[in-house]
């Protein structure tokens, strides 16, 4: 149980920038893409990402380690640009669209990272969680069903010595009496 806590108070400043960085970064890509948008138009702008898929190819490689009870993912990923020339033209196209494409590669890079981190804390919550209520079940349910087991035998145990020192006594008093 402190080993997850110890986790979890060393990976939450981490998760705490690396959220700000993320958010800062998507408030940054949205407003880029509705200026984008904006100015191209929905069939243009429609047509220009599809061919843009074609440029840019990412390689995800996500595997996962076992610390503390946890599964921790560890994900490689790289974006592999296939062109270096954009896969439009400069003529029709939006001044933000060069922005916005070197900002989604930043975004996505940042995307991984945060998913990473949201991912090892919500796994440490949830070990924290399910630790947690096994002590809870230990406290409140099993150490006191066994106290008071143990507090039976203990009575079993002294009424069977009390019965044992009666039929003793009884057996002295018969042996002297006879005698």
């Amino acid at each position: 149980m402190e080993q997850i806590v110890y986790e979890i108070k060393e990976n939450w400043d981490n998760y705490i920038k690396n959220r700000d960085i993320f958010i800062d970064l998507y408030k940054d890509t949205m407003i880029l893409l509705n200026q984008t948008y904006k100015d191209m138009g929905k069939r243009d702008f429609i047509l220009i990402s599809s061919l843009s898929k074609i440029q840019f190819q990412p390689k995800i490689n996500i595997k996962y380690t076992k610390k503390i009870g946890s599964l921790i993912p560890l994900i490689d990923y790289e974006l592999i640009r296939e062109e270096l020339l954009p896969a439009y033209s400069f003529e029709n196209t939006s001044h933000y669209l060069d922005d916005l494409i070197t900002i989604l590669i930043k975004f996505f890079n940042e995307l991984i990272v945060f998913v990473k981190l949201e991912d090892i804390m919500l796994n440490m919550s949830l070990s924290y969680r399910k630790i947690n209520r096994r002590i809870r079940g230990l406290k409140n349910i099993i150490i006191p069903a066994l106290q008071l087991d143990i507090k039976k035998i203990k009575d079993i145990l002294e009424e069977n010595e009390r019965e044992n020192y009666v039929r003793l006594k009884n057996t002295k008093d018969l042996i002297t009496k006879e005698i």
